[in-house]
């Protein structure tokens, strides 16, 4: 019986070449494109899931509100990992990392810059399931100023994994002895550094200040302990820490921080839930979105539910073709039973050959959708066999789902009215397929509103005036490599043709250097009158040079040598300070315990605002200060060739320091860095928004060849008597059309909603104006009408004489 299923879909789908066509190709797309999203959100589900104890790892978050601004950072003071395991019973082990700036490191003759670097406990590998190809896991980063390296590093230092024992120069200055050697990574993993420095040699991993939050902490909890109750005993655990510290620099107590709406609270946060659900300042790598992730999965289902509509809309509207053979069959004795299966039979062929064609069409997509996703996805089916499985069950899954309507709608037609056929005039009146119909517009319709308002709110980033101008403004990073040369080599540069101002500084709009703390209106410290803001270092050149302007006051200028003791602050501070002239009022900085600022610094001029951070954020306080910093540079320029330019400037580094790298980037690229994930999401967005429309207007086109082929006789009869082709071809379009027209009606308000939600996480965004649903409702009309139009002025093309004989 299965076998004669099998040859009967089979010589079924031969027959009606086609209609087979369009659905084995629609159904293909669908299951690629699907297939692709199923890849992504599994590696994105898929981070810090290989560590044995991934499920019990908690990271420390500190949460802060004090000076007027609120802080979400995903790290904490540095004694707090070390006394909350010795403290706290429920918590197994923990391990601390902490990240600087990158390192200079020696390779023969010459220095290589590398990012990668962090420093981490000697208990990283308790925490952490990192496999050492060589190396001891107890004792790799007991001692100071040793090192753990992963495989490729160590070939590309010693061209050899050997390399225990062995030392690497940093920064020119500091030996460090190799003493592991890392596996590869048995997965993804948001600690994926190629170097894991001792944290034992930093001399502030060992201090006992809990005011100050840079270490990244993570915890792993003994089994069967609830995280929910251990979070609560955070805040007392820390309390008897905090509060002396509180007293002795704020002169207030944890209770009076609090009465006053300022506080510090600590939170755990499930290690394999950083990557899609963390966005908070200091993370360790960038991390993803889960909020992309369910879009991705929705959209992965509507392409696929618009695929299978295809199917069951062409299934049912060549119903009259199959109705004289479900007569016959019912006629000679068949079941009703036997007739779903052999329809569902069809439907699973339809279904498994389509996804034969997805997996080869998924295979010439993914390296572009990896370069547009920024992943390193393979289709991987023989290394993972459960992926097969899956593929399986979405074969099955898609063969039922599109199958099933069919199946059940041929095999209940009564004999008696198919041998009248009375069954073939029920296909222009269809109310579920011109539901689905709107269903796969309104889903294009809504792909084509998101594409569009992502590329205007990307277009409104770049274009929105930041307070400060990013074009031709060249970044030199380790510029401290050049030591007592540094400020020479800013004049050398200077010196040359299109250099038109420059700049040093680690602290840049769009670098990664940020420090922040409290300011005083008074002299005693006092938790009412702190503000808490960005505290920067920088030159006399640094406001001219980034293209800021000042709202009043002055900049600094060496001809002052009071400017040491001056500071610059932004509106944003001015606001939160409150004073209704700041110039000439002093602030001061805590700098001791001893329950007395230092410093205070005097304010000269007011800058106008500029945005230092992501345009999802409000611009905060910010004080300016000339002090020295040579960690890099920026030079802002103006010519027409800048390659050439920036060639003159790499001389003059060869020049000065022939063994150091010369890194460089330019500042509208650093910009631009910020908002890759949006950019990708558009362009991910666009290609399947592109796919939706081919997919329904590929079920459209079949349906309109079907209608046509059902009017043959009716399209013969009127061209007889005197019906024009635009008459046959608005006769034909005009129920379309009608179809697309309703869901627009639906689309759009879902469109909004979809994309005002999305547009909240930005505190800077575009408006959605009705000119995005005008051009969306067009272009789904447009294709529409072409689509239809092709059959339409084919039917109408034809001879009246063939038509009346067809039937």
């Amino acid at each position: 019986m299965l076998r004669n299923y099998f040859s009967v879909a089979i010589r079924n789908l031969w027959k009606n070449k086609a209609f087979s066509a369009i659905n084995v190709l629609g159904l293909a797309i669908g299951l690629a494109t699907s297939l692709l999203i199923i890849l992504y959100v599994l590696d994105e589900l898929s981070y810090d899931r290989f560590h044995a104890a991934a499920e019990r790892t908690y990271r420390v978050d500190a949460d802060i509100k004090f000076g007027g601004t609120h802080y979400v950072i995903a790290s904490a003071p540095a004694p707090l990992g070390p006394t909350l395991k010795n403290d706290l019973p429920e918590i197994e082990e923990e391990t601390r990392f902490r990240k600087y700036d990158g390192w200079l490191v020696r390779k023969g003759s010459q220095n290589i810059w590398e990012e990668k670097v962090i420093f981490a406990d000697s208990t990283l590998f308790r925490v952490f399931s990192l496999p050492l190809l060589a190396g001891d896991q107890a004792t790799a980063l007991r001692e100071p100023h040793t090192l753990v390296i992963t495989e490729k590093t160590a070939l590309k230092y010693f061209n050899t994994t050997d390399a225990v024992g062995r030392d690497l120069l940093i920064n020119d200055s500091v030996p460090y002895k190799v003493t592991g050697v890392l596996k590869p990574f048995p997965g993804l993993t948001q600690v994926d550094f190629d170097f894991f420095a001792s944290l034992s040699g930093a001399p502030e991993s060992r201090n006992d200040l809990w005011l100050s939050n840079n270490f990244n902490t993570y915890v792993v909890l003994r089994k069967g302990v609830d995280p929910k109750k251990l979070e609560a005993k955070l805040g007392p655990a820390t309390n008897k820490y905090i509060a002396p510290q509180l007293l002795t620099m704020v002169n207030a107590s944890r209770e009076e921080l609090e009465r006053n709406g300022s506080y510090i609270r600590y939170t755990l946060m499930p290690l394999t839930a950083v990557h899609l659900h963390s966005n908070k300042s200091f993370e360790l790598s960038p991390n993803g979105s889960i909020q992309y992730v369910y879009i991705f999965s929705a959209i992965a289902l509507f392409i696929l539910l618009i695929a299978c509509v295809n199917f069951m809309n062409l299934s049912t509207a060549r119903s009259a073709n199959r109705a004289r053979e479900v007569g016959i069959r019912k006629v000679m004795g068949s079941q009703r039973t036997q007739l779903v299966a052999q329809f569902l039979t069809e439907s699973l062929l339809v279904s498994a050959i389509a996804m034969l064609l997805a997996l080869g069409i998924a295979s010439l997509m993914l390296p572009l959708f990896n370069d547009v996703a920024g992943k390193h996805i393979t289709l991987g089916l023989f290394s993972r066999p459960w992926l097969g499985l899956i593929l399986v069950g979405l074969v099955l899954l898609v063969g039922l789902l599109a199958g099933s309507y069919p199946a059940f709608f041929l095999s209940a037609f009564r004999p008696l009215l198919v041998l009248k056929g009375t069954i073939a005039s029920g296909f222009r009146n269809s109310m579920l397929r011109n539901g689905l119909v709107v269903f796969q517009f309104s889903i294009s319709i809504i792909l084509m509103v998101g594409t569009m308002v992502i590329y205007n709110q990307l277009r409104f980033i770049r274009n929105k005036q930041l307070g400060f101008n990013r074009d031709q403004v060249m970044v030199l990073q380790n510029t401290a490599a050049l030591g007592t040369q540094a400020k020479a080599f800013r004049q050398e540069v200077l010196g040359l043709n299109g250099v038109q101002a420059g700049t040093m500084t680690s602290y840049l709009p769009t670098g990664l250097s940020r420090n922040d703390g409290p300011m005083f209106l008074t002299p005693v410290p006092d938790p009412k009158n702190a503000v808490t803001m960005q505290m920067w270092s920088v030159d006399d050149q640094y406001i001219p040079a980034m293209g800021m302007h000042m709202k009043t006051g002055r900049n600094f200028s060496a001809a002052f040598a009071t400017d040491s003791q001056a500071v610059v602050i932004n509106e944003a501070a001015a606001r939160l300070i409150g004073l209704k002239d700041p110039l000439n009022q002093k602030i001061y900085e805590w700098q001791d315990q001893g329950g007395k600022s230092g410093n205070g610094y005097t304010i000269i001029g007011v800058v106008k605002d500029f945005n230092f951070n992501s345009l999802r954020e409000q611009v905060t306080p910010l004080a300016l200060f000339l002090q020295e910093d040579k960690g890099s540079m920026a030079f802002r320029m103006r010519s027409n060739d800048i390659p050439a330019l920036v060639a003159q400037v790499e001389e003059k580094w060869r020049t000065m320091v022939p063994n150091q790298p010369f890194n460089y980037s330019f500042m509208d690229d650093d910009f631009n860095r910020l908002y890759q994930s949006e950019s990708r999401m558009g362009k991910i967005s666009l290609s399947f928004a592109i796919l939706a429309i081919f997919i329904a207007s590929l079920g459209l086109f079949g349906l309109a060849a079907y209608a046509a082929e059902q009017r043959t006789r009716e399209i013969g009869i009127r061209k007889v008597l005197g019906a024009t082709m635009t008459n046959i071809v608005h006769l034909l379009s005009k129920d379309f059309l009608k179809l697309v027209m309703i869901a627009i009606l639906f689309a759009f308000p879902l469109g909004w909603w979809a994309m005002h939600r999305w547009l909240l996480d930005f505190a800077y965004r575009i408006s959605i104006g009705w000119e995005i649903f005008a051009a969306a409702g067009f272009m789904a009309i447009g294709i529409a009408l072409a689509t239809i139009s092709f059959q339409a002025i084919r039917a109408a093309l034809a001879n009246p004489v063939n038509s009346l004989r067809a039937q």
